[in-house]
């Protein structure tokens, strides 16, 4: 199996997509919430202006599509490491539609492009979380076994262990990678048993970060040669506590993001960019 991957969190690009209108009324939610569109619209502007303008990533930007009320969160239509991508089959049947656009984009970014075809496997990449060493599948909701098997098929040259979430949507909801070797995790009890499953289920010795609220343990990693370690977090109007304990990350660029509005429809920060490392052509 491969060690850690050279360049953990170094990107060139990222893949994005517009807020449609009809997220407001028709995107799937666990719980009753009103979404305030243009707000979570200017939201998203800020996060794609941070990729973009701040981190001077290459965006591609997706149209939104008003039948697909979920499509702004692209990550759960597919995961990427290295030059391999695998195309989902999101858990959720009004969301398999959105595969289409990304494979699109995959297809032009010259990525290996393996297909979840299986109509017994589900996935979604909120449930995926790579390390740089091994991938953790979430089996939730909206990915199950067969999923992660055919993960595995996917990407051999990692480990591929599953953590059952009892709590929340995703893997993802409550845990994420604050840098190489860090986990960031929620306090809750559900997320320390996942972690606890993680730990046992590795073979390396993870550090971790707790923060206070699960979902602001959701968080977007990168190391970028011009900027060195960054991370996206939520803000201390979100949650004044947890946004206190990203202050410990003293070598890190710190970049507070709000998420309000798309966290009504269970969005978190990783859910709104597929995040590639495309290689120069020698």
């Amino acid at each position: 199996m491969a060690g850690v991957t050279a360049g953990f969190g170094n990107f060139t690009h990222a893949i994005v997509r517009a807020i449609p209108s009809s997220l407001a009324t028709n995107a799937l939610r666990m719980n009753v919430s009103d979404v305030d569109l243009s707000k979570a619209q200017r939201e998203h502007e800020v996060y794609v202006g941070v990729l973009k303008h701040k981190l001077g990533l290459e965006v591609i930007e997706l149209p939104a599509d008003e039948s697909l009320p979920d499509c702004v969160f692209v990550e759960d239509a597919a995961v990427v490491c290295g030059d391999t991508a695998l195309i989902t089959r999101p858990g959720a049947e009004s969301r398999r539609k959105e595969t289409e656009a990304m494979r699109q984009a995959l297809k032009k970014l010259d990525l290996n492009i393996f297909e979840m075809t299986d109509e017994n496997a589900t996935l979604d990449g909120g449930d995926v979380l790579f390390t740089g060493r091994e991938f953790f599948v979430g089996l939730s909701k909206r990915t199950n076994q067969r999923g992660a098997e055919i993960l595995a098929d996917a990407f051999k040259d990692y480990a591929v262990s599953t953590v059952p979430v009892t709590h929340g949507l995703h893997l993802k909801s409550f845990c994420s990678m604050g840098g190489p070797g860090l986990i960031v995790i929620g306090s809750s009890e559900p997320a320390h048993k996942a972690l606890k499953i993680m730990q046992q289920m590795s073979d390396h010795r993870y550090d971790k970060l707790t923060v206070p609220d699960d979902i602001a343990a959701n968080t977007v990693y990168m190391n970028l040669p011009s900027k060195g370690h960054v991370l996206l977090h939520c803000t201390p109007e979100e949650y004044p506590e947890s946004a206190k304990v990203f202050e410990k990350l003293k070598d890190h660029m710190l970049i507070p993001v709000s998420n309000m509005e798309k966290e009504k429809i269970d969005g978190a920060l990783t859910c709104c960019s597929v995040l590639i490392n495309k290689k120069a052509k020698v």
